[in-house]
C-alpha cells in the first residue's frame, strides 16, 4: 500500500522527532550494557548504528523534500 505525499511527510516528521531520539537512547543504553571496546571499534559501532536506522524508513523519506506531485501547479 502506497502512502500519499501528505502521509509520507507526517510519518517522516514523527520518525525524526520521536523515533530517532528513541532509537539513539536505545542504542546508547544497549552499548553501555556491554564492556567498553576499543575507541575505534566503538566509533565503528556508532557509525554503523547511525546508518542502519534509515533502511527501514527509506521509502518514507524518498521524495518528501520535493513538491507535492498531486498539487496542481499554479502559475501567476
Amino acid at each position: 500500500m502506497a502512502l500519499s505525499y501528505k502521509a509520507k511527510r507526517r510519518w517522516s516528521l514523527i520518525i525524526l522527532l520521536i523515533g530517532l531520539p528513541a532509537y539513539i537512547i536505545l542504542c546508547v543504553v544497549l552499548t553501555n550494557l556491554l564492556p567498553r571496546p576499543n575507541i575505534i571499534l566503538e566509533f565503528i559501532i556508532y557509525v554503523a548504528l547511525g546508518i542502519v536506522w534509515i533502511f527501514p524508513f527509506k521509502k518514507i523519506f524518498l521524495g518528501v523534500g520535493q513538491v507535492d506531485p498531486n498539487e496542481s501547479s499554479k502559475e501567476d
